[in-house]
């Protein structure tokens, strides 16, 4: 995870006023090309894959770390769209939209 993506966690933890909490990337199926992102903000589970830096939390399970593993998350925050990016290189082709992915 990049140093925006952590700054941008820390912010939606504190907010939520949840400090063991961190960022769930989930891979679940849907969209037009099979799989997608899902985020939210919630506690470690048994199993789970945590990854840490700059004092930033990020949670994935074990089924969608198979999808995720070298994924990089960076954060952008721009005018006309600010977000969470993943730059995964595992993705073979993605949909015209950019939300959907096959591995």
């Amino acid at each position: 995870m990049t140093d925006e993506a952590a700054r941008k966690i820390q912010a939606l933890v504190a907010e939520k006023g949840t400090p063991e909490a961190g960022l769930r990337v989930k891979v679940v199926g849907g969209g037009c090309s099979g799989l997608t992102y899902k985020m939210d903000l919630d506690l470690p589970r048994e199993g789970d894959k945590v990854f840490e830096h700059a004092g930033a939390r990020l949670v994935i399970d074990r089924k969608s770390f198979l999808y995720l593993k070298g994924t990089e998350l960076d954060y952008h925050e721009e005018l006309m769209a600010s977000g969470f990016n993943l730059r995964n290189p595992n993705v073979k082709r993605s949909c015209g939209c950019g939300s959907s992915f096959v591995v």
